[in-house]
C-alpha cells in the first residue's frame, strides 16, 4: 500500500497546511482536512456510485421475472441459477453492485489507517465535533465512533440495495456491518471520522440519485 499512502500524505497534509493558513487551530485544521478530504474521495468515487445506483435499480425492475424464474424452476437449482444470471447480463443488473465501493474503498481506508498512524503533529490533536476525543491518532474511548461507523455502514448496503430482493445482499449487509464494528474499535479516530463522513455522504448521494431516477418520466 506504500504506492498510496505517500500520495495521500502529501495531499492531506496539503489540505490542513492550506486550512491552517485561515483557519491556525489544529483541534479545527486537522479534523477539517479529513472532511474535505473525504469529499474529495466522495467526488472522485460518484461515477461508481451511479453506475452501482443504476445496476440496483435494475435489479428492482427485474424482480418479477426473477419470481418467475424462482417458481419455474423451483425443483431445478442448477437451471435456475443459470436463468438468473442470464437474466442478470441481459438486463445489465449485478446482485452484489451494493458491495463495489466499499470494496473499492479498502485500499484508501488501509492506505489512511497508515497515514493517520505515522501522522506527525496529530498525537494530542483532537476535534472540535468530537469533543469527547482527546486525540484522533487514538481509538475513540467511548467506541462512538465505532458504533456510527457500523450502522452509517448498514444503512448505506441497505438503501443501497433496498427494493431489489437480494437475499445474499443482506447477508453480505450484515456481514460488512459486523467487520466494520470489529476493526474500528482498533482505528485511530481520525481513520473513524473518515469512515463517518464517507458513509454519510455516500447515503446522501444514493438518497439524491435514487429520487432523481424516479422523477425521470417513464418511458413508453
Amino acid at each position: 500500500m506504500n504506492i498510496l499512502v505517500q500520495p495521500i500524505e502529501a495531499f492531506f497534509e496539503f489540505i490542513r497546511t492550506s486550512i491552517e493558513i485561515m483557519i491556525p487551530n489544529p483541534n479545527i485544521s486537522y479534523g477539517l482536512a479529513i472532511i474535505v478530504l473525504t469529499i474529495i474521495v466522495r467526488l472522485l468515487l460518484l461515477p461508481l456510485t451511479l453506475k452501482q445506483t443504476k445496476s440496483m435499480s435494475k435489479m428492482t425492475e427485474i424482480q418479477p421475472e426473477l419470481k418467475k424464474l424462482q417458481d419455474k424452476y423451483k425443483n431445478d437449482p442448477q437451471r435456475l441459477n443459470q436463468e438468473t444470471m442470464k437474466l442478470y447480463k441481459e438486463n445489465g443488473a449485478n446482485p452484489m453492485s451494493g458491495c463495489l465501493p466499499l470494496l473499492i474503498q479498502m485500499p484508501i481506508i488501509i492506505a489512511l489507517f497508515t497515514v493517520f498512524r505515522e501522522l506527525q503533529g496529530i498525537e494530542n490533536v483532537g476535534f472540535v465535533l468530537t469533543p469527547w476525543i482527546e486525540s484522533l491518532a487514538l481509538p475513540d474511548p467511548y467506541f462512538i465512533l465505532p458504533v456510527m461507523s457500523a450502522i452509517l455502514t448498514f444503512l448505506s448496503m441497505k438503501l443501497s440495495s433496498a427494493g431489489t430482493g437480494n437475499a445474499q445482499m443482506g447477508t453480505m449487509n450484515i456481514v460488512m456491518t459486523a467487520f466494520i464494528l470489529y476493526v474500528s474499535l482498533k482505528f485511530s479516530a481520525a481513520l473513524l471520522l473518515y469512515w463517518v463522513i464517507n458513509n454519510l455522504i455516500q447515503l446522501l448521494q444514493t438518497f439524491i440519485i435514487k429520487k432523481m431516477k424516479k422523477s425521470e418520466p417513464t418511458k413508453a
